[in-house]
């Protein structure tokens, strides 16, 4: 794995500090049973230990020290601090009939808000996606709903016409979205599947922040398909992936700015100005600008 070159550890707020992280893929982690990364500037190892069981270290000069972990939704998460609840539930990943799996995993030259905000984008599906996620004239955007509770955020009722939704797509549809934002660096998005009138595919963005510009991104997959392999599932999401990859290295800044007026607003981005609320109530200050912050 390629790991950014030294620069200047960033302060990490405490609400940063005290949050799960996925830092891989339970199957890699068998594949590769002793890794080392970064997480939040700081150099850890993880893998599978010796009697089987899943461990995360953090170096700290000649000595290592054990992180917790979990092992949740098919990944390896940690922590440097002592997180006030577990990783957060997805329901779906019960019913047996789902495939879950981690489709893709690519280190991206970003920051972890502005990755989710990305995610939360359907604006960009028409233009960035074209011919697969959206479709141009295709670009109107309804007026749909966003509620912030119980510390999540849900966006409802997005409908957006999509020439090929998912692997098992053979036609285009209107496609219904809900997107829902648990973890300052994770979303989800809930879709409506050409196998199942009933219920929804999940697929998931999962963030690894390595440093505060420089993160790992996973894609999470929890769906119904019957008809493709993994592998042309992971082929399918790692073309989307592929496309937001050199959108996303290009931004500028690299960090999300939380100031309402810093980015003209537009209804496509109705959730995303709700995250960069969310971000700014709970007092986030790695990956982002606050208002008055440097460009």
């Amino acid at each position: 794995m390629t790991t950014p070159g030294p620069q200047t550890p960033s302060a990490v707020d405490q609400v940063t500090l005290h949050q799960w992280y996925p830092i891989a893929a339970i199957a890699e982690c068998r594949d590769a049973p002793g890794q080392e990364t970064l997480l939040l500037d700081v150099p850890i190892s993880y893998g599978v230990g010796s009697d089987g069981g899943l461990f995360a270290s953090r170096h700290d000069g000649d000595s290592d020290q054990p992180l917790q972990t979990r092992d949740t939704h098919g990944f390896l998460w940690t922590t440097l601090g002592d997180p006030p609840h577990e990783v957060f539930a997805i329901p779906e990943m019960a019913e047996p009939d789902r495939r879950a799996f981690n489709a893709a995993t690519l280190g991206v030259h970003t920051s972890g808000p502005r990755a989710v905000e990305n995610f939360l984008d359907m604006g960009h599906l028409p233009f960035v996606h074209e011919g697969v996620l959206g479709e141009q004239p295709h670009t109107e955007i309804i007026d749909y709903d966003v509620d912030v509770s119980n510390g999540e955020i849900l966006a409802t009722k997005c409908m957006i016409y999509q020439p090929k939704a998912a692997a098992a797509s053979d036609a285009g549809a209107m496609v219904e979205y809900t997107f829902r934002v648990p973890h300052p660096t994770c979303a989800l998005l809930y879709k409506t599947t050409p196998v199942d009138d009933q219920r929804l595919d999940v697929i998931g963005i999962f963030i690894h922040p390595m440093r505060e510009e420089y993160i790992r991104v996973h894609l999470f997959d929890c769906l119904l398909d019957e008809t493709n392999s993994d592998g042309d599932i992971r082929q399918f999401q790692q073309g989307v992936v592929a496309e937001d990859k050199p959108i996303l290295e290009n931004q500028v800044p690299k960090r999300l700015p939380l100031d309402p007026g810093a980015e003209t607003p537009v209804r496509a981005d109705k959730t995303g100005i709700a995250y960069r609320r969310y971000l700014m109530d709970l007092g986030i200050t790695y990956g982002v600008i606050r208002s008055g912050g440097p460009s």
